[in-house]
């Protein structure tokens, strides 16, 4: 009787190592994915101002002429 309560009591235990272990992996997904919105957003700013910059420039390219 000794043997199968074992069994029993590490299936549960691996079974509740696994639940934490998805919970974490799951935690650091949504951190990894807020971080990548976050750098998309700086990407996206730095184009706008190397766009803007680059009109700008050619304007002033325009007037020099």
């Amino acid at each position: 009787m000794f043997w199968p309560m074992l069994a029993i009591a590490l299936g549960f235990l691996g079974i509740a190592v696994l639940g934490i272990l998805g919970i974490r992996v799951f935690i650091e997904a949504q951190r990894l994915g807020r971080e990548v919105t976050r750098t998309t957003e700086r990407i996206n700013r730095a184009a706008e101002d190397l766009e803007k910059a680059a009109t700008d420039l050619a304007r002033t390219g325009e007037a020099l002429r």
